[in-house]
């Protein structure tokens, strides 16, 4: 005769070991941090491994009144506890986190891998307390704390509420337009905490990558001028530049992304192979320098101004991610007005006059007209070289001869490259 487990005894007995299992990782964190005499804190290593297998057994039992009253117990217990504390500093970080994994026990009885990632992510919040406390205390600054609502609030509130409808002869929709603008100011964002982050380390690639992020060609631009001062590593400043460039193919499969995403199989590997050319050229210019780069000034952090994030604690410019939104929603009707009234010759003379202003904003108003067409693929191959030639022209009333002859072959090399894939 065979015999087998009992199902429900097997399950249960499962569901138990995920709650001892979880009750005891986060009772091993708070057992290190309960203290010992009067000013112990509520619960350690048994209370909350006895919590979470407790939790489990009321759900198991079936009786929800049961779960509710084992709730009530845990909260009570929270309660009495922060009552009847003597110590210099209470708080209720335990009770709550006690109140938890009450819960996370139950949820052991619905889903085991949730259960359990709740458990990890609870021990894991509970054992950075000191690195927390100093993020939000001492390294995150007022006007980055004002930022971050304000972004949060854009996507969680803002965003969902703009209408998914084209405007404008079917040349604007605003959620689109938010969607951009969401993304522009995350971009700055990071940009902003990549220069802090790396400022200590003076990091030259890195640093040009992040300032890249925030414009690429205003990053140019300002290593450029660095370039003409007595004594300066002109091949590492266009070794600089020339990684920033990294950040516009990042940008371009970024507005693909959020515009539309069937261009993405075809600006896709264009924009892998022109960033890979791109990173490995700047690479060589900053590593193969014979000429020491500074550790420190416009190379370790080029300050943009206008930026966020360039010598100012603010996070983003609102106002400015809210001109080059508009410009992005003004080049996408112009160029549609021109491809109405001069048809495919209005459409590439719009992508022109775009790429002078904004290589993204002409990118966008192309990939806004709809998916993938030959004309459409010529247009982001003109806008592609139209911006190499502006970033050149840049390159060199900036920097001068010294600075653009680093720098122009490893751009046209990248941007030519991207082209020959788009076309293939």
């Amino acid at each position: 005769m065979t015999s087998s487990l009992d199902p429900d005894l097997l399950r249960a007995a499962t569901v138990l070991s995920a709650a001892l299992g979880c009750g005891l990782l986060v009772g091993i964190e708070r057992e290190r941090r309960k203290g010992s005499g009067p000013t112990r804190a509520l619960a350690g290593l048994r209370t909350f491994t006895l919590t979470c297998v407790m939790g489990a057994a009321a759900a198991l039992s079936g009786v929800t009144g049961l779960v509710v009253v084992g709730a009530a117990f845990v909260a009570a217990l929270g309660v009495v506890a922060y009552a009847r504390d003597r110590s210099d500093d209470p708080g209720v970080t335990t009770e709550v986190a006690l109140l938890l994994t009450y819960l996370i026990g139950v949820l052991c009885t619905w889903r085991l891998l949730p259960a359990a990632a709740l458990a990890v992510g609870l021990t894991a919040l509970l054992a950075a307390r000191e690195r927390l406390h100093g993020f939000a205390l001492h390294w995150l600054r007022p006007a980055e704390v004002r930022d971050g609502i304000v972004l949060a609030a854009l996507l969680l509130v803002v965003l969902p509420l703009l209408p998914d409808r084209q405007m404008l002869g079917d040349t604007v929709n605003p959620q689109r337009v938010g969607q951009l603008l969401s993304l522009l100011l995350l971009v700055q964002s990071g940009a902003h905490l990549a220069r802090r982050l790396l400022q200590a380390r003076h990091a030259v690639v890195l640093s040009s990558l992040a300032s890249g992020l925030a414009s690429s060609t205003a990053t140019i631009a300002t290593l450029g001028v660095s370039a003409r001062e007595p004594g300066a590593a002109v091949r590492v400043l266009a070794g600089g530049g020339l990684l920033s460039c990294v950040a516009t193919q990042v940008q371009m499969v970024m507005v693909a992304a959020a515009v539309m995403p069937a261009w993405l199989p075809h600006v896709g590997l264009s924009a892998v192979v022109a960033a890979g050319l791109a990173l490995a050229a700047g690479l060589w210019l900053v590593h193969g320098a014979t000429e020491p780069g500074p550790a420190e000034g416009p190379l370790a952090t080029p300050r943009i101004e206008g930026l966020a994030g360039s010598g100012s604690d603010r996070m983003f410019s609102l106002r400015g991610a809210l001109a080059v939104a508009a410009l992005l929603a003004g080049v996408q009707v112009l160029v549609h007005l021109l491809q109405r009234w001069l048809g495919d010759a209005g459409l590439l003379a719009g992508v022109v006059l775009g790429s002078l202003a904004d290589l993204h904003a002409a990118l966008a108003a192309v990939f806004t007209g709809g998916p993938p067409d030959p004309v459409a693929e010529r247009a982001v191959v003109l806008a592609l070289l139209v911006h190499a030639a502006s970033k050149t022209v840049t390159a060199a009333v900036s920097g001068g001869w010294a600075y653009v002859r680093w720098l122009a072959p490893g751009l046209w090399l990248h941007t030519l490259a991207g082209v020959a894939v788009l076309l293939v």
